[in-house]
């Protein structure tokens, strides 16, 4: 196994442990949110970057992270809707 895909599976596996404990404690926590919300735009540009570079496994990183972010912030989304009626606190 190359570097670059032990790097993809420790990463993938932090975002599955962040989205546990997000399920866990049923978060509707605003910074967990920007976090999301900041590391999607970070890892949209990571896609950019890695397919003009051509890289597989950087492209790989970065597509399942989005996935997984997206996921994370419509699950916090939605429970701030469910328990506030609202996304940010005024």
């Amino acid at each position: 196994m190359e570097i670059p895909y032990i790097a993809i599976s420790l990463s993938i596996i932090g975002r599955l442990i962040f989205m546990y404990l997000l399920y866990k404690n049923k978060s509707t926590n605003t910074f967990s949110l920007i976090f999301c919300l900041l590391n999607i735009s970070s890892s949209s540009i990571w896609i950019y970057y890695s397919l003009k570079a051509n890289d597989r496994a950087l492209v790989v990183r970065s597509s399942t992270e989005l996935s997984l972010l997206t996921i994370s912030s419509i699950y916090i989304i939605r429970n701030k809707i469910k328990e506030r009626g609202e996304i940010f606190p005024n």
